[in-house]
């Protein structure tokens, strides 16, 4: 854990982090679990039900090019307070909604104080802490955050059973205020000013320049790569069962996948920061077109399902972090921040867009169909990263000299 010795304010931030990700992450998870409850008692199909997971995306989207000069301006921590007070009441109009207007009214409400909070946020943190040397600690804080599903599908069915969805969403409401708030004030670093012997701030000298097109790349290639593993994950199961497969056996597969997906994670932050979220982005991104190629063949064999589940599983698991990390190649500290806050618009845009779109390709032209639309989507990333990597600011001054 050497990384962790950089800076000792790293243990604490990891640690508040690793609490306010799960909390956040797992109790907008709320679809996953009580969607048949909330359908019944609001008279919505269970689609419509999961939509609000979609306008939680766009909303998020859409609302964080503008907290960039937020983010710039009063740092991550500031920011992530504010988020927290808007998401509260998020829940709380859940909790009083009667109709379909005010249930998406609170996903809106959520995706507003989510797109200060989830993931963006946390990483900005991260990067104003530990600067370019941020991947290692985005890894770890990730390792945990893909634990949010597995602790909080388990506390949302047994907070339901107990007092029902509405005293969950209060409950969620509570957690907010009476966790995650305290923690971001109390225990996240201010984020330090550097400043002269008369005290004043110390004006930083101007990055590198960095080209509009490679921010386009850059931009690129999370944005396909979300499409893909947002929208393979959400009708995984469904998939392997146009595929051939039994119910049971889809669920069998499907169930390993977040396993795999964590583990190489896990791999990545062994990793100890010997290569960046370029080279992560290379091996990960080189899986995925194997992996659909191998189903798109195979006809439903067990053994290709296998292969299939374990290639994309260590790809998409590992993609994820460089997803969060490739910006760290190009920029820092206050540039680092801008440059997430804007591609997270078309980030969460294409993970609300991917799975009712490829629920409807698979609904129209089968498996291959999803298969083929992921495929172009996978190949294209990695022909990018390519292109990225002979624009690192590094393979450059080589380059020049």
């Amino acid at each position: 854990m050497r990384f962790l010795k950089s800076d000792s304010r790293l243990i604490g931030v990891l640690l508040v982090l690793a609490i306010t990700q799960l909390i956040g992450w797992g109790t907008i998870g709320l679809p996953a679990v009580i969607g048949r409850d909330l359908g019944a008692d609001l008279g919505m199909s269970l689609p419509a039900v999961f939509a609000g997971s979609s306008v939680l995306y766009v909303t998020m989207g859409l609302c964080a090019p503008w907290l960039a000069k937020a983010f710039a301006r009063h740092g991550a921590r500031r920011v992530m307070m504010v988020g927290t007070v808007v998401s509260a009441p998020g829940f709380v109009v859940l909790f009083f909604a009667r109709e379909p207007v005010l249930y998406f009214a609170g996903w809106v409400i959520l995706g507003m104080g989510g797109s200060a909070t989830l993931s963006t946020g946390a990483y900005i943190l991260l990067n104003e802490v530990v600067g370019r040397g941020a991947k290692n600690a985005i890894g770890a804080l990730m390792l945990v955050t893909g634990l949010s599903s597995s602790i909080f599908w388990p506390t949302t069915s047994f907070l339901s059973g107990l007092l029902g969805w509405r005293g969950t969403c209060l409950v969620y409401a509570a957690m907010m205020l009476a966790i995650n708030l305290p923690l971001y004030g109390l225990i996240a670093p201010r984020r330090k000013i550097a400043t002269d012997d008369h005290g004043e701030a110390v004006k930083a000298a101007p990055p590198p320049a960095i080209p509009r097109s490679t921010f386009g790349l850059v931009v690129c290639v999370i944005t396909m790569n979300a499409f893909v593993n947002f929208g393979i994950s959400a009708i995984l199961i469904e998939l392997l069962r146009a595929e051939g497969l039994a119910p049971a056996q889809a669920l069998a597969f499907g169930s390993m996948l977040g396993v795999i997906q964590v583990s190489a994670r896990g791999l990545d932050f062994l990793g100890g920061g010997r290569w960046d979220g370029i080279t992560t982005g290379l091996v990960a991104g080189a899986a995925l077109p194997i992996a659909m190629v191998l189903l798109m063949l195979s006809e439903g064999a067990t053994w290709a399902v296998a292969a299939f589940i374990l290639l994309y599983g260590a790809g998409s698991g590992a993609m994820a972090v460089a997803r969060a990390t490739i910006p760290l190649v190009f920029y820092d500290q206050a540039e680092f921040a801008k440059a997430m806050s804007m591609i997270a618009l078309p980030l969460n845009l294409a993970s609300a867009i991917s799975p009712p779109l490829l629920a409807g390709l698979l609904t129209q032209f089968g498996s291959r169909g999803a298969l083929g639309l992921t495929l172009v989507f996978s190949c294209a990333t990695v022909l990018i990263l390519v292109l990225l990597g002979r624009r690192r600011p590094g393979a450059v001054a080589v380059g020049a000299t």
